[in-house]
């Protein structure tokens, strides 16, 4: 039933088509032949003609009416039957009939308006009077020619008289004399008679010499009785204007000059054609309304047409966007209801045909996507559950909260470290769950880690857990996701009790060791020559108060030598405790390198800041110098007293840390030696006792700052610092 009713349709509509273009060709043959007649007047034939016009034009307009009027009601019909797309349609059809009528029915209005307009203007010129205007100007021109003609022949001959030019022996003179007025003049032709015969006669090269006429013997003969010559005589396309006057010489008798003027066109004949062109003008005066009827009738032929046309194409292309429309709307609901396989077919290859095939690309990729996803989040299961299993299974106790501090996870490990009662404390602030006193450093480091969004790494904190202080590790890591700045945080815990307790003992072994021995090696000279002196009081040896004099002085230096070692032990394990206030690293750093440089001139300081870091730190001033008196020392030392020590400093955004590095050009250390550099008791050089180091590492410590040690290249070891602003 769909297909016979678009065959009619398509029939319908090529019938339509058939007979607008037959009514198109009809109009323009009879406008073509009205046009062609030169000269029609307003008879039977013509009067035929513009009716069968109008006919034309009236047959279009019932069509153009026709087909808008059956069109808007189907439209109106789909609207009432809500059809899909109906109304878009409709939208579409006003717009381009609006588009296409309001412009040309403005344009068809002024331009009718310029026609008549135009049409009466014609017919309102005097013509009468710009052709007697002509005339009297081309009139004008030969008057004023031939009297300047005149004026110069008049000329010619009072110089010639004057200068008795007319002598036979002062004719080559003459010549030139003519010659010369010739091209001063602007004359075309200067010519001498003399008793009626001509003497000479001289011409402009550039005149038409093939249609040259030499004056009238009988104008010439006339000449000396006193009348002008004047002459207009045809040459070419153009006119030649002679005028001569005469004189008479006493010993030659009547000498005649004349002088002439080319006329390149030749006025009469365009007088001639402007008379013609009057009477066809008068001739067409009766035929104006016949004109303004045609000119009429085509501008509203070529309007319908136009309008048409444009209604035509409109109506084609809401159809061409309305229909894939209504198949997407109809392909949308179905996806909306879950049905991923619709497919639309349609053979459009514009931009609706790219948006049909996006459409069917999209349920593609969503079908293919629904089958990743159902993987994905199988895959994301297994994995939560396995993380699940090693968070549940990892000693270290792991505490997540996102950026409010509202904790999301926390593993097994972390709940018995804390003795938490709670075994699924998730949505709560980490300030409820961590409210009791013993977690006040806890919170105090995850407020500023959230404050700050820095990490902070292997911070030692103390927590009594109940009649027990235990010492944990805390790592404070920020979550980032790519399309946010910081997401939460990672809270992480290992406790460190049972290792810090295993390394105190090694460290007091090795302690007591090194103490033992630094001690043994003074107790031996003490030993010997408490021995010596008591031989030499038995003896009873005159030389005997040398002996014990020496062996006494030998005991009180090693005695000496035991009371410092012990001085050292004493300061280290009573550092005092540090003050942080506001200093200025810039400060801190040159007045260190002051005190070294009056005292090494072969040490040269290079002290570099960057512009970025903080001007003030909280830091113990007195504490840090000490660091950086005992870097620099050591440095000097490994140098042999001699190169460049290097002060860097610079500022990590990120971790809201300053960055302290200390760099010198001296041999470097041995790798094996670099782990175990900041331990107590161990030195690289022969009289160290390893406090100095030790003593650097506490202070950095004691500042919640790190330091570590690497070798420079090429040459030089380099100790890096890093201090929280």
């Amino acid at each position: 039933m769909d297909e016979n009713q678009d065959q009619r349709q398509k029939k319908g509509t090529r019938i339509v088509v058939g007979i607008i273009v037959l009514l198109i060709i009809l109009f323009f043959v009879i406008d073509v032949f009205l046009r062609g007649s030169a000269e029609f007047s307003p008879g039977k034939v013509t009067s035929i003609l513009l009716a069968a016009l109008q006919f034309i034009v009236l047959l279009l307009a019932l069509i153009l009416f026709f087909v808008l009027g059956r069109y808007l009601v189907k439209l109106y019909l789909e609207r009432k039957r809500k059809v899909v797309g109906a109304h878009f349609k409709t939208k579409l059809v006003i717009f381009f009939t609006a588009l296409s009528f309001i412009p040309t029915l403005l344009l068809f209005i002024f331009t009718s308006r310029v026609i008549n307009n135009s049409i009466e203007q014609w017919f309102r010129l005097d013509i009468t009077r710009l052709v007697k205007d002509t005339r009297a100007v081309a009139d004008g021109f030969y008057a004023t020619t031939s009297e300047e003609t005149h004026h110069f022949a008049q000329q010619l001959a009072r110089e010639i008289q004057r200068f008795e030019l007319t002598d036979p022996a002062l004719r080559p003179r003459l010549e030139e004399f003519v010659k010369s007025k010739l091209t001063e003049y602007r004359l075309d032709e200067i010519s001498l008679f003399l008793g009626g015969e001509e003497l000479f006669s001289l011409l402009n090269p550039n005149l038409p010499l093939q249609d040259y006429r030499d004056l009238n013997t009988d104008d010439i003969r006339k000449a000396p009785l006193g009348l002008d010559l004047n002459d207009i005589t045809p040459m070419g396309t153009g006119e030649f204007v002679r005028r001569g006057v005469s004189f008479t010489d006493l010993k030659l008798g009547a000498v005649v000059v004349t002088a002439g003027k080319f006329l390149p066109q030749n006025l009469t004949q365009k007088m001639n054609s402007i008379m013609a062109m009057d009477d066809r003008y008068n001739m067409r005066g009766t035929q104006r309304d016949l004109t303004k009827t045609l000119y009429t009738l085509t501008l509203i032929f070529v309007t319908l047409i136009i309008v048409f046309t444009a209604i035509w194409i409109g109506f084609h292309i809401a159809k061409s966007i309305t229909v894939p429309i209504e198949k997407l709307v109809y392909a949308t609901k179905e996806v909306s209801r879950g049905n991923l396989a619709v497919k639309i077919e349609d053979p459009a290859a514009d931009e609706i045909g790219t948006l049909i095939d996006s459409f069917n690309q999209m349920t593609a990729d969503l079908r293919t996507g629904q089958e990743e996803v159902a993987q994905k989040t199988a895959e994301v299961g297994a994995r939560q559950r396995t993380i699940e299993i090693v968070l549940n299974a990892i000693s270290t106790g792991v505490i997540a909260l996102d950026a409010r501090g509202v904790v999301t996870t926390i593993n097994p490990a972390a709940r018995e470290m804390l003795d938490l009662p709670d075994k699924n404390p998730a949505g709560r602030m980490f300030r409820d769950l961590l409210g009791l006193d013993r977690f006040q450093a806890l919170c105090a480091a995850i407020d500023v880690a959230l404050k700050n969004r820095t990490k902070i790494s292997d911070r030692e904190i103390q927590m009594a857990m109940g009649v027990q202080t235990k010492t944990f590790s805390l790592t404070l890591t920020p979550l980032r996701k790519p399309e946010e700045d910081f997401s939460g945080l990672i809270v992480a815990l290992d406790d460190l009790t049972q290792l810090i307790t295993a390394q105190k003992i090694a460290a007091w072994k090795e302690v007591a060791q090194r103490v033992a021995h630094e001690i043994k090696n003074p107790l031996t000279p003490i030993q010997l020559n408490a021995e010596r002196i008591i031989r030499n009081l038995k003896k009873a040896d005159t030389a005997g108060g040398e002996v014990i004099e020496e062996g006494a002085r030998v005991i009180i230096q090693e005695a000496q030598t035991i009371k410092a070692l012990v001085d050292e032990f004493s300061d280290f394990a009573r550092l005092p405790k540090i003050n942080l206030q506001p200093a200025s690293l810039d400060d801190i750093l040159r007045q260190v390198a002051n005190l070294f440089r009056g005292i090494f001139a072969d040490i040269a300081f290079d002290i570099r800041i960057a512009p970025d870091v903080p001007s003030e730190v909280r830091v113990d001033a007195d504490q840090v110098k000490r660091v950086f008196i005992n870097l620099i020392d050591n440095a000097i030392d490994a140098m042999n007293k001699k190169g460049t020590i290097t002060l860097l400093a610079a500022y990590d955004r990120d971790s809201r840390h300053v960055l302290v590095t200390v760099m010198d050009t001296g041999p470097g250390l041995p790798v094996e030696d670099l782990d175990k550099i900041f331990l107590p008791t161990f030195s690289t050089k022969k009289k160290g006792r390893g406090l100095g180091l030790a003593i650097v590492s506490q202070i950095v410590r004691e500042h919640e700052g790190l330091i570590r040690v690497e070798n420079n290249r090429p040459m030089g070891a380099k100790f890096i610092i890093e201090l929280p602003v």
